[in-house]
């Protein structure tokens, strides 16, 4: 059986946006083409659908961490800030995007609450990227 940890994490990720872009499940908020990843980015995100990626990889995530909260997501999704002259300091990432998608995720049933201890993947999103992995597998 082909499972996550078996295939290149760009393309099952890229699979895995496009099956939650096609179903509807997840939709990029009013504000998410003005919104920064974190404060280590200068601008924001320059693909149109990079809310459909970030959703898939924050899934792919919680399937290998989980369980996992929002703040060790963002400190995942963090970087380097440029201070200028000063040395450069690890920043976490947008808790704001990584709270949200992991909100609709749980709408959608692939997502669950673990008490206390954050969220972890469901029956459901686990059955789901393991077939867009056996996809992956299948399409090389």
């Amino acid at each position: 059986m082909v499972t996550v940890y078996d295939v290149p994490s760009e393309k099952l990720i890229a699979n895995v946006a496009q099956k939650l872009k096609d179903s509807g499940s997840v939709n990029p908020p009013e504000w998410a083409e003005f919104a920064k990843t974190g404060v280590h980015t200068e601008k924001a995100p320059i693909q149109a659908d990079w809310w459909y990626t970030r959703a898939a990889s924050v899934l792919r995530k919680v399937y290998i961490k989980g369980p996992i909260g929002t703040s060790k997501l963002a400190a995942e999704y963090g970087g380097f800030n440029d201070r200028g002259s000063r040395p450069n300091r690890a920043v976490k990432g947008s808790r704001s995007v990584i709270r949200k998608s992991l909100m609709q995720l749980e709408t959608a049933g692939l997502v669950v609450r673990n008490k206390n201890n954050g969220r972890v993947v469901t029956p459901k999103g686990q059955a789901l990227l393991d077939n867009a992995a056996k996809e992956v597998i299948d399409s090389n």
